[in-house]
């Protein structure tokens, strides 16, 4: 029973990754042939947002990963059920410095762009 699930995993892997690729694809047709709306077009655009957004998942995942380190490391002194309080700590912790560097970019755009704000 146990292959069964196995298969079923790896089929359902292999097939949501193929669509993912095929969905990219079509999109970065579209947006090339200007099939796009302009207004949506900057979804799809690689650039600064991408990297913030692969910050801000970077950031959470390493502190994720850093509570369950500490979880290993210090096993004796740690119950479990702290190990996953701690993951949410430091997931929180990450979002926190996301925002700091991503509300540091935002004013620093808007300084270029000659826009005040009050944030």
């Amino acid at each position: 029973m146990q292959d069964v699930f196995e298969m079923a995993i790896v089929f359902t892997a292999i097939v949501a990754v193929i669509k993912i690729i095929a969905d990219w694809r079509l999109r970065t047709r579209l947006i090339d042939k200007g099939l796009v709306d302009e207004k949506v077009k900057f979804l799809y655009e690689d650039g600064l947002g991408k990297a913030m957004s692969n910050l801000k998942w970077g950031l959470v995942l390493v502190g994720i990963g850093l509570a369950a380190l500490l979880g290993q490391i210090f096993d004796y002194y740690i119950e479990p059920e702290s190990v996953i309080g701690l993951m949410f700590i430091f997931a929180g912790i990450g979002f926190l410095v996301y925002y700091g560097f991503a509300s540091k970019q935002i004013r620093r755009e808007q300084r270029s762009a000659g826009v005040h704000s009050q944030i």
